[in-house]
């Protein structure tokens, strides 16, 4: 099988660009429209995915060999991009399952039909389902992260608030990701449009320009290019990233970590798997999401996939426990109101701070 991984949240590319991608991978697809080989379509699952899917392949394996069933695996870039395609080749499937929609594209995806109704069995307690067909693995608070040596050095209390990012005395400090080439940057941006209302969040982006922030295309640019914190040179000590990425900077000893999560910062992504309508195996689907929901796979999710698990009776690792904690209270849109005006928003965004 092919398995892909990378850094959690990448870009999203150009509309025009997802449609030439979409077209060339349906003409190569396994789904409905491909073929008419009903046993060989039985015999394999095509999991189409995003570009950070990394779960380990013995678990794969696993499920191979219990299901008597081989897994293939597409890429389709990032959130909003799956997304887009599936949208895009919603009668010639791209494949059978899908997981990497988030709670910031899920409406679309329900909207345009490219799920189906499906509801596992063993769904975790208090693990909600999105129309009854998409089924949350796993979820991550997208905050702000700051390099703690960095703030120790200079003599400068480390920022907690939105507001304080704001503060003349963190001027050209913070990077953020650009919310229409970034899913986590369009996350950030919902935790301020949560934070400030419709009409407010302009505002708030204006004083940010106006303290100097600076807006890198993707996140792997804010994090490991810009943030001084990610031990690669960077400049600025405040970075767009995850609350879970203090638990990956960790000292060599194991006793602290060198960057901290702002939790007062947070917008929390949840993402979704699901059967896709009209697909050449829908069984093997229901079977693969089933799997992505047992202890052994939610147990690999943040090792692999950095991201917490849906079930909350899963053990955490050791180092998650202590530096990755999650938000207590994140900001939060309606996913109605981010279906219905994300372009908007992103557009305001744009004209607010790009120009």
């Amino acid at each position: 099988m092919l398995r892909l991984s990378g850094a959690h949240g990448g870009t999203i590319p150009t509309a025009a660009a997802a449609l030439s991608v979409a077209l060339l991978l349906a003409g190569c697809s396994g789904g409905s429209g491909s073929g008419d080989d009903s046993s060989a379509a039985d015999d394999t699952v095509t999991l189409v995915t995003h570009d950070s899917w990394a779960l380990d392949e013995k678990l794969i394996d696993q499920f191979e060999q219990a299901s008597g069933t081989t897994v293939e695996v597409s890429a389709a870039g990032d959130a909003g991009t799956l997304v887009n395609q599936l949208v895009l080749t919603k009668d010639a499937p791209l494949g059978d399952a899908v997981f990497g929609i988030d709670n910031t594209f899920a409406s679309r995806a329900l909207e345009a039909g490219v799920v189906e109704e499906y509801t596992p069995a063993d769904l975790p307690e208090g693990a909600e389902q999105l129309g009854g067909a998409l089924t949350p693995v796993d979820q991550g608070d997208v905050c702000v992260n700051a390099d703690e040596a960095w703030f120790e050095e200079s003599g400068l209390e480390v920022p907690t608030t939105l507001e304080d990012l704001a503060d003349p005395q963190y001027k050209d400090l913070l990077v953020v990701s650009n919310p229409a080439t970034s899913s986590p940057g369009l996350a950030f941006l919902l935790a301020t449009i949560g934070a400030f209302g419709e009409d407010g969040f302009e505002d708030y982006w204006t004083s940010l320009v106006d303290n100097g922030v600076k807006v890198a295309d993707s996140w792997e640019d804010a994090y490991y290019v810009d943030f001084s914190g990610a031990g690669e040179g960077g400049e600025r000590p405040l970075a767009l990233s995850y609350a879970t990425s203090p638990a990956f900077t960790v000292t060599e000893d194991g006793s602290a970590s060198t960057t901290s999560a702002l939790l007062e910062t947070c917008f929390r992504q949840v993402e979704y798997a699901g059967v896709l309508a009209g697909s050449d195996n829908p069984e093997g689907a229901k079977a693969l999401v089933d799997f992505l929901l047992t202890n052994d796979v939610q147990a690999a999710l943040p090792e692999s996939m950095y991201m917490y698990p849906a079930d909350p009776a899963v053990e955490l690792p050791a180092d998650w426990q202590q530096f990755a904690p999650q938000a207590e209270a994140p900001f939060q849109v309606d996913p109605a109101d981010v279906s219905e005006h994300r372009d908007e928003w992103i557009e305001r965004w744009t004209e607010t701070v790009v120009g």
